[in-house]
């Protein structure tokens, strides 16, 4: 009877703990603007503009937050109206925009036609491109079709980012082309196969695509497109009060960012186990 041999690792323990440390050294520089921001916004006024500065509270109070709810409440508009038109907007945007990546990724991954690497080609072209630079552009197209101060400014160039169809389209490659051929002789039409077949498939790309593009839009003013008030967005809000007096409302200013932070971490934590599946997905092989 054969008698299966344990594996060794390779790493000593000096060499784990070296590992362990740097991963921890890391983790803690990029959680650092987290936890700054949460003792900033527990400082009271007076703490806040010492220098040098501090690093930790010594008087921690919520008086930063009361203040906040308080110029929320003196507002315009109330802000459930602000935060629902950011929610809406995010939510809209982030279904739609992996949405029509994936339809628009589909064919340039597994199917031949004239022009393909072409499209590619403009695709990967389009990757270097800011938003600044076709600002102008996508706004007199905006003004052509009428949707100026509506939620379609802010929805329609949003839908048509490079990356998304990039990540789906080098994802979907990767799958065997035997899986596709299967339920096509089968007499699927390619939206089965898409949805039914593709996108289980590459599930880790479309979350992690859905997880930056909330956060993106979520931290998406559309400042320059909305300008009635009952359509504008959360940061706009926040952006109107504390631009105000500067110096008086720094510390609801603080009080204010940990609101904005909350639903892109929650999200990313509902999904952070299938973003970490696809940093290090390798394929599926034939």
């Amino acid at each position: 009877m054969l008698k299966l041999k344990s594996k060794k690792l390779n790493r000593s323990l000096s060499g784990n703990v070296v590992v362990c440390g740097i991963l921890v050294l890391v983790g803690a520089f990029f959680a650092f603007p987290l936890f700054y921001a949460l003792l900033g916004s527990v400082k009271p006024y007076e703490e806040i503009f010492l220098f040098p500065p501090r690093l930790f509270v010594y008087n921690p109070t919520l008086e930063n937050f009361r203040d906040f709810f308080a110029l929320c409440a003196g507002s315009y508009m109330p802000f459930t109206r602000y935060l629902f038109n950011s929610v809406f907007i995010s939510l809209v945007v982030t279904v739609l925009h992996v949405l029509l990546s994936s339809m628009a990724a589909y064919p340039l991954a597994k199917n031949d036609f004239v022009g393909k690497n072409a499209l590619f080609k403009i695709v990967v072209t389009a990757l270097l491109f800011t938003g600044q630079v076709v600002a102008l552009p996508q706004y007199i197209l905006m003004a052509e079709m009428k949707i100026i101060n509506t939620y379609l400014a802010v929805i329609f160039p949003s839908l048509g980012a490079a990356m998304g169809l990039f990540l789906m389209k080098q994802f979907m490659e990767q799958i065997p082309s035997a899986m596709i051929e299967a339920p096509r002789i089968d007499g699927a039409n390619e939206a089965q196969i898409l949805f039914r077949v593709v996108m289980p498939n590459v599930r880790p790309a479309w979350l992690t695509l859905s997880i930056f593009t909330f956060q993106t839009i979520w931290n998406t003013s559309g400042q320059n497109v909305l300008f009635d008030e009952q359509l504008k967005m959360l940061p706009t809000m926040l952006n109107q009060i504390m631009n105000e007096s500067t110096i008086v409302r720094m510390g609801a200013s603080m009080a204010s960012a940990i609101f904005l932070m909350i639903p892109p971490i929650v999200f990313f934590i509902l999904s952070q186990s299938k973003v970490v599946k696809t940093m290090a997905f390798a394929g599926i092989k034939e």
